[in-house]
């Protein structure tokens, strides 16, 4: 195996004997041949797209394919196997689309087709076949793979936020066509640097919808998310723990937990559930356990009731709480029970047969300030920056993790001066976000935005500011600090260099699969530039 697509990669070079998120060689081998499998399903229904046939079951399973090779996600060989055997049927599907439009555009029993590449078929040993297909085998040449990568990179984080809008009933035509079209086109030896970097800047152009879509059916299902004070503790009672991102799985577990004396928590990127109204209105939703996914093995045999995670985020279960864990949609693990469809019957008979939680009051904090909440107090927020009371915006925001060098977003957040305002998002603000950071004026210093997957939010709110001081994005006091872990931080990253957005400082380590003219692009076009310490970058930033 070879695998260096998240940040704790070994060495800062590469996985080769087993993944530091805990993959197998076994299931690093299927991931790889699934994509390859996506790649020529892609192959043929981009071509029969441009024909004008399309099949929605070859769209979604490119979604769900992509995400089940997303870091965190699906460590079970035996699933993974089996969403091999779905591409090849769909597949051949995609393949008889194609032949059938060919044939219909030209009028003729054409008996040969266009398709300048080999076709795919499964073997008796998908595992060996799967060894054949990895990152080192899409381009000879390493700047150009490099920017593949990337390129494949960002679907697959894409695909993770188109999966959560699909499933609250949001899809975009053109994103799909983009899917099948870049997925086509890395298996394309035909292609150079530039038609790379082009497809890199187009998907941060359609994740931007993706996420834009994501957002309105959050709001169209559960409201835009006011400001609410989150307590970290425990009530007296039976608990089911919530991790991942999905909300749509969060609201059936609450409607079918209501009235059966449950309580239900929020885990990691699940904690801004509480700030949307048509969520919030469940009284059970009882607040936020735990911390970010890397320190579920330490916080997790605390909690008493069953688990379930949603997406992604999940780490190896220790036998202390695995026999209480469940998994759903996209994500799995081997010997974990995995939930189908969206009865959850078995994760509340396990809560109910486990022992209660105590009463342990704990910690309020405070979310909600999505771009809605945000620019519904615009004017304050603008008058205090003409007055001179917030002299700048920072954003602290991204993907958390066990690799040393992490506790710079900390002391960054720490010695942020008391004339600025912290804007935040993803689980990387657990490093930060008990602390107390007081307010300005009544506007509090720390702004916790959401999930990464509410990323249009920080998107938004930037804009917004740019509109009302008349200058551009690049041209306000806002300075973007991230910290990047896993495909979805690549994608958005995508997308802020779409815009156009400069001068990023980015952590704890600058990927792997970066090459060093890749970087210098990167450096010479979007100033992008690693962090150093905290009192190196604040004084560069403020002077």
């Amino acid at each position: 195996m070879f695998c260096h697509q998240c940040e704790q990669t070994a060495k800062g070079i590469g996985c080769s004997a087993v993944g530091v998120c805990g993959k197998q060689p076994e299931v690093a081998s299927l991931q790889d041949h699934l994509l390859y499998g996506l790649q020529s399903l892609s192959f043929y229904a981009h071509k029969a797209r441009k024909l004008g046939a399309s099949d929605k079951a070859l769209d979604h399973f490119v979604l769900e394919g992509l995400f089940a090779t997303v870091t965190n996600v699906d460590f079970d060989a035996e699933r993974l196997q089996g969403l091999l055997q779905r591409c090849y049927t769909l597949k051949e599907q995609a393949r008889a689309l194609y032949e059938k439009a060919f044939r219909d555009h030209n009028g003729i029993k054409a008996r040969s087709f266009d398709c300048d590449q080999p076709d795919w078929t499964l073997s008796a040993d998908p595992v060996e076949q799967g060894a054949r297909y990895g990152i080192e085998q899409l381009h000879a040449d390493p700047d150009v793979r490099s920017v593949v990568e990337i390129l494949l990179y960002g679907l697959k984080g894409m695909a993770a936020y188109a999966e959560h809008a699909e499933i609250l009933g949001k899809t975009n035509d053109e994103v799909f066509e983009f899917f099948h079209r870049s997925l086509h086109a890395t298996t394309d030896k035909t292609l150079g640097l530039g038609d790379f970097v082009e497809l890199a800047m187009e998907c941060g152009k359609h994740n931007l919808t993706v996420m834009a879509l994501l957002n309105e059916g959050h709001v169209e299902h559960y409201g835009h998310p006011v400001p609410t004070q989150v307590n970290l503790g425990t009530k007296a009672g039976k608990g089911i723990l919530v991790s991942g991102h999905d909300m749509k799985m969060l609201e059936e577990l609450l409607k079918q937990t209501e009235g059966k004396g449950i309580n239900i928590y929020t885990h990691g990127e699940m904690l801004p559930a509480h700030a949307y109204p048509g969520l919030k209105k469940y009284a059970h939703l009882a607040g936020n356990f735990g911390s970010a996914w890397q320190n579920q093995n330490k916080e997790f045999p605390e909690f008493p009731g069953a688990i379930i995670f949603n997406t992604n985020c999940i780490q190896k279960p220790a036998e202390s709480y695995k026999d209480r864990t469940f998994t759903w949609g996209c994500v799995a693990w081997p010997g974990v029970k995995h939930v189908t469809g969206w009865n959850f019957e078995a994760v509340i008979d396990k809560a109910l047969s486990l022992p209660e939680l105590p009463e342990a009051p704990g910690q309020d904090i405070l979310v909600g300030f999505g771009h809605n909440a945000v620019l519904g107090v615009a004017d304050k927020v603008i008058d205090a920056v003409k007055a001179g009371a917030v002299k700048h915006f920072f954003l602290i925001g991204g993907c958390d993790g066990a690799k040393p060098g992490r506790n710079y977003y900390t002391e960054f957040a720490e010695k942020v001066p008391e004339d600025c305002v912290i804007l935040t998002l993803a689980c990387g603000k657990y490093r930060f976000n008990k602390l107390d950071f007081g307010d300005i004026g009544g506007i509090p210093r720390l702004l916790d935005i959401g999930q990464c997957n509410d990323a249009y939010s920080a998107i938004q709110i930037a804009v917004a500011l740019a509109e009302a001081f008349e200058c551009g994005v690049n041209d306000l006091p806002l300075s973007m600090i991230l910290s990047w872990y896993e495909q979805k931080a690549v994608v958005i990253l995508l997308t802020l260099l779409f815009l156009g957005i400069r001068n990023i400082k980015l952590g704890p380590s600058l990927p792997a699969f970066v090459t060093p003219n890749v970087l210098n692009y990167l450096v010479e076009n979007f100033n992008i530039a690693p962090i150093t310490t905290a009192d190196e970058d604040l004084k560069a930033i403020l002077g």
